[in-house]
């Protein structure tokens, strides 16, 4: 048997692999830090192992923060009147905020049904998630700016399962599912923290080599994508893990296979398709096709999900403006899976992808001590939302354009052909 390949182990044991991982390499949680952890009431056994693994490293306390999809469903259902819908705990995320500026990790257990509204009244699901969005900006700028360790961790629930393979019984598509996210999670090796160690080291090789580079602007090219992204000035390439401000080197996405970084608000011209659909608080946003003019879209179109598509672009006045540029090879094994997983941590590590909104401060040099004006001017977007979506595929081409204005080829046919890890 090859050494990278794990003997067959029960379900249990893979399980605790992933906890471990979401703790030891998404959190890298200290001895002394609190968690705060969010999750689907579907998630509970992953979550009470993550419990376990964080209590073993010496946290004083895991708060978990549940979930649950009959209850949501209830609220479009049933509340009235139609202001019920501009409320959001205000008092929740604020707490939340308050535990990050004291010290406590963030983790979010993911497994969302991504069709979960999409038989909803768009105008109330666009009210809910703007208010929602509003109230939860003080955690989310922690999080943004990378204050905190924090990591989001995958788990398999009935309603995603459902959508990732229609044709197969609830319990086979749910067991199914559980082994794609080992796969990707790099669970399915005799070590995975080592494992991870190796894989993160391949990403920062590659933003080393972005970085020294320093493009001006990247060029996507292909079926309904002919797009120019001009990157922020001073921008930093990041991958893989990373060290938060405080100190805490940690992987904010299990899985993960993109190198990220920080678009020029301003400096975006074209057209630009998706290559996946959008999976966006319970609704799916399928065949995005939008045209950027002095960076923001002003032609948006979509085949499923368009009104929401287009309230989403109306949240803020950087809604419609990039906060994140980033760039993966068409060979990951979330890609090569052949799944469709409708969750944006899976679908944005099989593409390249963009997104709305709000920029990470992180990718851009000396922004510790910046004002937001002085970060505005070099290109950082503001925005309550941040939403990627994926414009990668195998037939999609990357140039990166010099600060001399030169074109040097970066990805042909969805893979890298410069820098580490080229073809």
């Amino acid at each position: 048997m090859p050494d990278d390949v794990m003997p067959a182990v029960s379900f249990e044991a893979r399980l605790d692999k992933l906890a471990t991982l979401a703790v030891r390499v998404g959190l890298n949680l200290r001895a002394g830090q609190e968690v705060v952890m969010t999750a689907p009431i579907e998630a509970m056994p992953l979550v009470r192992r993550i419990a376990e693994q964080a209590y073993k490293a010496g946290s004083p306390l895991v708060t978990p923060l549940i979930g649950d999809d009959a209850v949501t469903l209830a609220r479009y259902r049933h509340a009235h009147p139609d202001e019920a819908f501009d409320v959001a705990p205000g008092w929740l995320f604020h707490a939340m905020a308050e535990a990050f500026r004291g010290g406590a990790a963030r983790l979010a257990v993911v497994g969302d049904d991504p069709t979960l509204l999409s038989a909803e009244d768009p105008e109330k699901v666009a009210r809910a998630n703007k208010a929602r969005s509003k109230a939860y900006r003080p955690a989310l700028e922690l999080i943004t700016s990378f204050a905190i360790n924090w990591n989001l961790v995958p788990a398999a629930t009935p309603g995603w399962a459902r959508q990732v393979f229609p044709g197969l019984p609830e319990e086979e598509a749910v067991a199914r599912l559980w082994d794609a996210i080992f796969a990707a999670c790099r669970v399915d090796v005799p070590d995975p923290v080592a494992e991870w160690a190796r894989h993160n080291a391949v990403l920062h090789a590659r933003t080393a080599f972005l970085n020294g580079k320093d493009y001006a602007a990247l060029h996507f090219r292909g079926p309904g994508t002919d797009l120019r992204v001009g990157l922020a000035d001073g921008h930093l390439w990041s991958g893989g893990a990373e060290a938060a401000k405080n100190g805490i080197v940690c992987n904010p996405n299990i899985p993960t296979e993109e190198v990220f970084t920080t678009p020029h608000a301003q400096r975006v011209e074209g057209v630009v398709r998706s290559t996946k659909p959008l999976a966006y608080q319970g609704t799916l946003i399928d065949d995005i096709a939008v045209r950027f003019e002095g960076g923001r879209i002003v032609e948006a179109n979509a085949s499923r999900g368009a009104e929401v598509l287009r309230r989403v672009l109306a949240t803020d006045e950087g809604a419609a403006r990039l906060g994140e540029v980033a760039l993966v090879p068409h060979s990951s094994p979330i890609s090569r899976s052949g799944l469709l997983f409708r969750n944006t941590l899976f679908d944005e590590n099989a593409a390249s992808h963009i997104a709305l909104g709000q920029a990470y401060l992180t990718c851009l040099r000396d922004s510790a001590h910046q004002t937001q004006e002085r970060l505005a001017q070099r290109g950082a977007n503001h925005s309550l939302i941040h939403i990627d979506w994926m414009i990668g595929s195998g037939e999609v081409e990357v140039d990166g354009i010099t600060q001399s204005g030169a074109v040097e080829p970066l990805m042909r046919g969805g893979e890298f052909v410069a820098g580490p890890g080229a073809d």
